[in-house]
């Protein structure tokens, strides 16, 4: 027992350890404010010393150029403002979430959520709760705020072990955060910022918002599969059966009025599938590409303005049917309502945005990347440690910053030129980053819901506190590292498509 004592008072000094050096950070806005100009320096002192290199590509010289000089400094006050509203990110998560808004305030998204696990047999209640945590990602925190505190609900009114329940979900929703069946507001947020990174290499590159759909629709169901046995095996049958005070409440079923609506919904959302299907499958249809192919049709490129018609057509739909959305007046609300989680995310992207400018003008993320890609075939490198050796930074890093958008814009710039320049597309190393960032979300105080997670633990066990919650989703991190990394480099292995036009290796 004295031993075991031990091995736990190790374990709780290094989640001290975690907890400590993640607060210890800046706030995100000032890392990349602090980023933006230590690259002015560098680019003064790169100059200074005459760093070049010569591009793989045109074999032309490729020099640091001083961004403190005269004309440095000019490009930046001259370049400030479209730098900000430049930023593809920007504009594409803004429009996303306006459609996306609609359809969650109007009660649509957490309808079918509900009716999802209701439905779901006994024996598949874990699975179908994994996969409802892992679907609600399309609406942003929705799988946060009602996914995870449900699954408690629902374990505890079958006699299962609520803990264990909102472990599954929260195993779903968290570590399963880039999986997903549907396109959600961070495929095209992460794709805009793989684009402005492969434009340091590739002017004319474009990195789609559905870049990684092929590899993150298989991801749900492993993800999904895993998150059941690891809670079935290992979870519950370590939290033991539930012997705390809090009564088990009723699960609200769906009204009548609330199944037509949500029916008549389907009906128009095959409507909309039905539509696309006739504009894009006929040779020479109306959405295919000037070429006339389907992979560069507008539908794929414009992905956005689908998603924000066909969200916000789909949530009005159900909005007006339930009686939520009584006029116009109620439809904007639910856009203004869901803008109001964009302001932090404006804030950042301001200073992200100038921070990936200046990399690019001051030529220091060639200068990295070809040097880095130097480097990997020096040491000869293989594909597989290379993929799991990223897996594996992305991981570490997520442990002390929570944002993907924050850790991609960072680590974009660098990676994406150098696999490039090693003959991987833009669209590899995002999904590889996509992996390390989700596999240490449940276990990483930095996830901005991590407190509110203990929160929902300690309505059934008082006493519990951040290594309560580490230490029950620790299991899934590292099965979902060990399978997950494992089903990637497969994928990669037998060369199949990330997504439509995404493949796994750069032409160059």
């Amino acid at each position: 027992m004295a031993q075991l004592k031990n091995k736990k008072s190790f374990f709780d000094k290094f989640l001290h350890f975690v907890e400590v050096g993640g607060n210890a950070l800046p706030h995100p806005a000032s890392i990349f404010a602090m980023l933006a100009v230590s690259v002015l320096l560098i680019s003064w002192l790169g100059h200074l010393l005459g760093w070049t290199v010569y591009h793989p590509a045109t074999e032309e010289e490729v020099a640091i150029i001083n961004l403190l000089s005269k004309e440095g400094v000019h490009r930046i006050f001259l370049n400030m403002v479209d730098n900000y509203t430049g930023f593809a990110p920007l504009g594409i998560v803004m429009v996303a979430l306006l459609g996306i808004g609609i359809a969650e305030s109007s009660g649509l998204i957490g309808a079918a959520i509900r009716l999802l696990v209701i439905k779901a047999p006994s024996r598949m209640l874990t699975f179908v709760i994994v996969l409802a945590g892992i679907v609600s990602n399309m609406a942003s925190d929705l799988g946060y705020v009602l996914i995870i505190p449900m699954a408690g609900i629902i374990f505890h009114a079958v006699g299962r072990h609520p803990i264990a329940g909102m472990a599954a979900a929260f195993a779903g929703v968290s570590g399963g955060f880039s999986a997903n069946l549907f396109i959600g507001t961070i495929d095209p947020l992460l794709a805009g910022i793989s684009t402005e990174s492969a434009r340091i290499l590739d002017p004319a590159y474009y990195v789609l918002p559905t870049a990684n759909y092929y590899f993150m629709a298989a991801s749900t169901f492993l993800i999904a599969f895993l998150g059941t046995w690891i809670t079935n095996k290992i979870v519950e049958p370590r939290l033991g059966k539930y012997s705390g005070d809090v009564v088990s409440e009723p699960i609200n079923a769906l009204t009548l009025k609330e199944k037509k609506a949500l029916r008549i919904t389907v009906y128009v959302a095959i409507g909309w599938l039905v539509l696309l299907a006739a504009t894009l499958i006929p040779d020479h249809g109306f959405f295919r590409s000037a070429d006339n192919s389907i992979l560069h049709s507008p539908l794929l490129k414009g992905f956005i303005a689908l998603l924000f018609f066909a969200a916000g057509s789909l949530g009005i739909v159900y909005g007006a049917l339930t009686g939520k959305f009584k006029n116009d007046s109620d439809v904007v609300k639910g856009m203004v309502e869901s803008f109001k989680t964009l302001s932090a995310f404006m804030v950042l992207v301001f200073f992200a945005a100038q921070f990936v400018a200046y990399f690019k003008w001051s030529n220091l993320g060639l200068y990295i990347a070809i040097e880095g890609a130097h480097f990997l075939q020096s040491v000869q490198m293989g594909t597989v440690p290379l993929l799991i050796l990223f897996v594996l930074l992305s991981g570490f890093i997520n442990l002390f910053m929570g944002s993907a958008s924050a850790k991609w814009a960072i680590l974009g710039p660098v990676f994406i030129p150098m696999f490039m320049i090693l003959g991987f597309s833009p669209e590899l190393s995002q999904t590889v980053f996509r992996v390390g960032d989700s596999i240490t979300n449940i276990i990483s105080p930095m996830m901005s819901f991590f407190a509110l997670i203990i929160v929902y633990f300690e309505k059934y066990d008082s006493k519990a506190g951040i290594g309560t919650l580490i230490s029950t989703m620790l299991p899934y991190s590292l099965l979902f590292f060990l399978f997950w990394t494992a089903f990637l480099i497969a994928w990669v292995l037998f060369n199949i498509p990330l997504g439509p036009g995404s493949p796994i290796h750069y032409p160059g």
